[in-house]
């Protein structure tokens, strides 16, 4: 798990792990990357992120993966994130391309409705909750 204050530095991620997984015999690296887009007035997305939740989520990820002799990776920003920035990169490293390509695809959606992090609308400076666009969070006790 890798958090990061602002924007992600997409290619330098995305390269640390092809360097990282490069050697380990999988034919296939597989990522996601979220770009935070520019609509109803935005300037930005602020996150918020409860690290220990984010942590037990990740590790159930990375135990589901196992099982099928892959990776997932991940790295996530908190705080603001300006429109045309990446907020999120995904990635799964596995033997098998559908295997990966499954596995990305599983994970994205999961995280969307599942990590615990919480998302803001920046208009004019201002820190705007989105809930509309915000998922409760099963057994966190949060209302979003």
């Amino acid at each position: 798990m890798q958090i990061y204050n602002g924007s992600l530095d997409v290619q330098s991620i995305t390269n640390e792990w092809y360097d990282k997984f490069k050697d380990k015999n999988c034919g296939a690296l597989i990522t996601f990357v979220g770009i935070v887009r520019e609509e109803g007035g935005i300037s930005a997305l602020s996150f918020d992120i409860y690290e220990p939740i984010l942590k037990k989520w990740l590790d159930a990820w990375q135990e589901r993966a196992k099982k099928e002799n892959a990776y997932v990776l991940f790295a996530h920003s908190k705080g603001d994130v300006p429109v045309h920035t990446s907020s999120y990169v995904a990635g799964v490293v596995s033997p098998q391309r559908k295997v990966a390509l499954r596995l990305i695809n599983d994970f994205v959606e999961d995280f969307k409705a599942n990590a615990p992090i919480w998302k803001y609308d920046v208009i004019n400076g201002e820190r705007i909750y989105a809930k509309e666009r915000s998922q409760a969070i099963n057994g966190a006790g949060l209302l979003a």
